[in-house]
């Protein structure tokens, strides 16, 4: 019987794993990712009202990320060239099929957005998506499904996850009086656990196409895919919107998302996927109450427990990175 040798670790390859930022400045990176996944959330929040119909709302966002992403491929050749070096990695299984479809949970995350964040408020909204990252981030880290490999759980983390979790659960009491349907919160919380899986494999597509750009592409085009399927099939059996609105930010959404997406793919090889799921909570959170104090959405103020829990959740992301991030040092190597 031919013994089977291991297949040899080429030089780029250990060099595309390596992280290429300084931990600090990829943690200031993900915090501006988190402000835009906010804003993202009451653009399309808000698109799906105005259509009435949040099925549409997020097919239209992704498709129109996928558009200016398809100009952009055409437009610069290390995308394309990118493409080819993911099918050469799927063919030779350096990358699994499956990985190529991180836009699903991107899609999901939208169709929360367009389904439930006008109705819950973005602070809130937000705080829901906080409890499903840092879950996921943990688990994706400890089994080493991120690019960078798994990664020690340590005490810190732990304790982390159990503070952001208690903030959740402090400020959804501040809406167990209200007329919020609870029911809602699942939604996004269940999006908030698909957002790390996303991040994971977006950052092993990135790394093997050698390009941000490819992969986001390929993220933006599995999820219109499958939100333009989600969004017939409920026309269907429902009605499809008869109008849309002619504000022009409220087309702003993919736009959006193809900068996060981006980023996301590029610093999540550094920070790991639970730092990196943290650091865009910060963003979130400070984003968000600033979006609910300036404009809030209608019959949703900030109220003491939003705020006091978007500020526990924030302590989370400090309790998570602090040995090693204010000291300036990088993490730990994988284990």
């Amino acid at each position: 019987m031919t013994e089977l040798k291991p297949r040899p670790i080429l030089r780029d390859q250990v060099t595309a794993t390596r992280p290429v930022l300084p931990v600090w400045l990829a943690v200031v990176f993900s915090v501006l990712i988190g402000a835009l996944y906010a804003v993202q959330s009451r653009v399309n929040g808000e698109l799906g009202v105005q259509i009435g119909d949040g099925f549409s709302a997020a097919a239209i966002s992704f498709g129109s990320g996928l558009v200016i992403l398809c100009v952009c491929m055409l437009l610069w050749p290390a995308g394309r060239r990118g493409l080819t070096r993911v099918g050469e990695a799927v063919r030779s299984r350096d990358l699994s099929w499956w990985q190529l479809f991180g836009g699903v949970s991107g899609a999901f995350f939208v169709l929360s957005q367009g389904l439930t964040a006008s109705l819950l408020g973005i602070a809130l909204f937000t705080v829901a998506i906080v409890a499903g990252q840092t879950v996921s981030g943990l688990l994706m880290d400890r089994f080493g499904i991120g690019p960078g490999g798994r990664r020690p759980l340590t005490a810190t983390k732990i304790i982390g996850v159990v503070v952001a979790l208690v903030a959740v659960a402090w400020t959804v009491s501040g809406q167990l009086k209200g007329d919020v349907p609870l029911w809602m919160l699942w939604l996004p919380l269940a999006a908030g656990i698909a957002q790390g899986w996303q991040q994971a494999v977006n950052g092993h597509v990135r790394i093997r196409a050698r390009s941000a750009l490819t992969a986001t592409f390929l993220n933006f085009l599995t999820g219109t895919i499958a939100l333009v399927i989600a969004a017939v099939v409920h026309g269907f059996v429902g009605d499809f919107p008869t109008s849309l609105p002619t504000a022009p930010w409220l087309y702003l959404g993919g736009a959006i998302g193809c900068i996060f997406i981006a980023g996301a793919a590029v610093v999540v090889r550094t920070t790991g996927v639970l730092l990196l799921g943290l650091s865009i909570v910060a963003g979130q959170l400070l984003c968000a109450l600033a979006i609910d104090l300036i404009a809030p959405t209608s019959g949703h103020p900030l109220n003491v427990e939003t705020v006091g829990g978007s500020m526990l959740a924030l302590a989370a992301v400090v309790i998570v990175g602090f040995r090693w991030q204010l000291l300036g040092r990088r993490p730990a190597p994988p284990a």
